[in-house]
């Protein structure tokens, strides 16, 4: 087992939801912009995968399966016996992993630009990145990592020096695990777990997502039965303040219909 323990992010009260972010991800980079209203009635339980937050990195490959428990131990750990998952990109395949695992504790799922296994563009990313950062070309690894998260009209409204500005952002808040989080994206393969799923799913695609194609987000939803699909028309795969507003929309309105936690 490859994954230690994790460095945790607990706050707020009532109903648990479980975080799951992306590669190359954490909690305050995938959910920052909603933790403080999902926290006024949820315990939220963001634990950062291995190389991100304050994770120790790992110490060979991750295994989705030991990420899937470890995320779970920890919510039982912070006192959470059952919870909702919400997952983004890669987070969504470690949600159904969980689900599949751990179907008696999952109330639910939402799955944010996410894919059951990566599709060729995904896939070509990840290789990418790994190349470019074999060669100690992080910078172009930064460059590369902020355009595919932007839209076409982020991009076309972003100055040089705009972009300049945000590339180095983004290289400066890259983690460690960063490639080994690639390297799970690469290997994930969830497809079988999704029929076999009984915990009511969200399904949100992004419609504008340069990285994820919308494609994926559509084949969670189609193997998931029940799933409901949202589309977020021409949401990039960060979603911005405007996309972020109306995802939280419809997750608060999913999270209503869920059935209380069992005592």
């Amino acid at each position: 087992m490859n994954t230690p323990q994790l460095d945790v992010v607990v706050r707020g009260t009532g109903p648990a939801l479980l975080l799951a972010h992306g590669a190359g991800g954490g909690i305050e980079g995938n959910f920052g912009l909603v933790l403080d209203d999902l926290a006024r009635d949820h315990t939220l339980v963001g634990p950062h995968y291995p190389g991100a937050g304050g994770s120790p990195a790992a110490t060979g490959p991750l295994d989705l399966d030991d990420l899937a428990d470890q995320m779970v131990t920890e919510a039982v750990a912070a006192g959470q016996e059952s919870f909702a998952v919400l997952g983004e990109s890669l987070g969504s395949a470690v949600a159904v992993r969980i689900a599949a695992r751990h179907p008696e504790r999952v109330r639910g799922l939402v799955l944010t630009a996410g894919f059951p296994a990566a599709d060729p563009v995904l896939a070509l990313a990840a290789r990418l990145i790994k190349s470019l950062a074999d060669a100690g070309r992080w910078d172009d690894v930064a460059r590369f990592a902020h355009l595919s998260c932007l839209s076409p009209a982020d991009l076309a409204d972003a100055s040089p020096a705009d972009l300049d500005a945000a590339v180095a952002r983004t290289r400066a808040g890259m983690p460690p695990g960063m490639l080994d989080h690639f390297d799970l994206v690469s290997r994930v393969d969830v497809r079988a777990d999704l029929g076999d799923l009984s915990a009511p799913a969200l399904v949100v695609a992004p419609t504008g997502d340069r990285l994820v194609l919308p494609e994926s987000s559509y084949r969670l939803a189609a193997g998931i039965p029940g799933a409901k699909l949202i589309e977020l028309p021409g949401a990039a795969h960060i979603l911005n303040e405007t996309d972020r507003a109306t995802w939280l929309h419809h997750v608060r309105r999913f999270l209503d219909t869920l059935p209380p936690a069992s005592e």
